[in-house]
C-alpha cells in the first residue's frame, strides 16, 4: 500500500479543520489584542485577579509566576504554578483579567479533584512520547510499505486524539468558573465581563479546532489503512 507524500483526500478531509484553525487564531488575536486595550474600572491586574479569585475560593499554595512568550499562560499542576504572560501578568485590560481567572480555574479544578484535569495530566507523559513517534513510524510504515508499523503510528497519534477531546471540557470548565468567579468578586462589571468572556470564548475555539483537526487527521488515517471505507 503506498500512500502519496501529496495526498488531495487528506487536503480534502482536512479542509474543515484547517479552515476553523484559520478562523479560531484569527478571532483569538483579534479578540485578546482588543480588549487588551481596554482597561477595567477596578484597576486589578492579571495577577491580582488571579489571585483575588484563588483566594476567595480556598485554594493556597499556587504561586503565581511570570512567564516568556505571547499568550503563554498556563497552569502547572506537578509545579502548582499559575504562570502569566506579561501581557497578562501586570496588565489591567479586559483580556488580562480574563485569561488570568481562566489559568485560576485550572487551579481550581486541581484544589478540588476535578476528575478531567487529572486525567488529562496523567495523559501528558504518553502524549508527549506519542506525539515525537507517531510521524517517525507513520513515515518509515508508508518508505518501507509495512502496515505493521503504520498501523502502530496511528495508534500512537490516536493517543493525542484522545488527549485533545479531554482537553476541551477541561477548557470549557476552567473558563466557566472564571466567568462565575469574575462576577461574584465584582472585579468586572456586568458588561466588562461579557467582553472578558468573548475572550474565553475565541481562546475556546483554539482548543475545538485542534480536537477536530486531530480527529479528521485520525480518520484519514483509517482509511488509508482500510479500517473505514475500504482501501486504495
Amino acid at each position: 500500500m503506498l500512500w502519496a507524500l501529496f495526498d488531495p483526500l487528506y487536503l480534502i478531509i482536512l479542509a474543515p479543520g484547517l479552515a476553523l484553525s484559520l478562523y479560531a487564531t484569527f478571532r483569538t488575536k483579534s479578540t485578546f489584542s482588543k480588549y487588551s486595550k481596554v482597561g477595567s474600572r477596578s484597576g486589578l491586574t492579571g495577577a491580582a485577579a488571579a489571585e483575588l479569585m484563588l483566594k476567595r475560593h480556598g485554594v493556597s499554595g499556587v504561586r503565581i509566576e511570570r512567564s516568556g512568550g505571547w499568550l503563554s499562560d498556563h497552569y502547572d499542576p506537578s509545579k502548582k504554578a499559575l504562570r502569566l504572560s506579561e501581557d497578562v501578568y501586570s496588565s489591567q485590560s479586559l483580556s488580562a483579567i480574563g485569561v488570568a481567572c481562566h489559568e485560576a480555574g485550572h487551579a481550581m479544578q486541581d484544589a478540588q479533584g476535578y476528575g478531567m484535569l487529572g486525567l488529562r495530566t496523567a495523559l501528558v507523559p504518553a502524549t508527549n512520547f506519542s506525539s515525537t513517534f507517531a510521524y517517525i513510524l507513520l513515515i518509515a510504515g508508508v518508505f518501507l510499505q509495512f502496515t505493521g508499523l503504520i498501523f502502530l503510528g496511528v495508534c500512537l497519534f490516536s493517543v493525542g486524539v484522545v488527549f485533545s477531546l479531554i482537553t476541551l471540557p477541561v477548557e470549557w470548565d476552567a473558563s466557566r468558573r472564571a466567568k462565575v468567579a469574575i462576577d461574584e468578586a465584582g472585579m468586572l462589571s456586568p458588561e466588562e465581563n461579557r467582553h472578558a468572556s468573548k475572550v474565553l470564548n475565541a481562546a475556546f475555539l483554539t482548543y475545538l479546532a485542534a480536537a477536530v483537526t486531530s480527529v479528521l487527521t485520525l480518520v484519514y488515517y483509517l482509511i488509508r489503512l482500510g479500517v473505514l471505507g475500504g482501501d486504495e
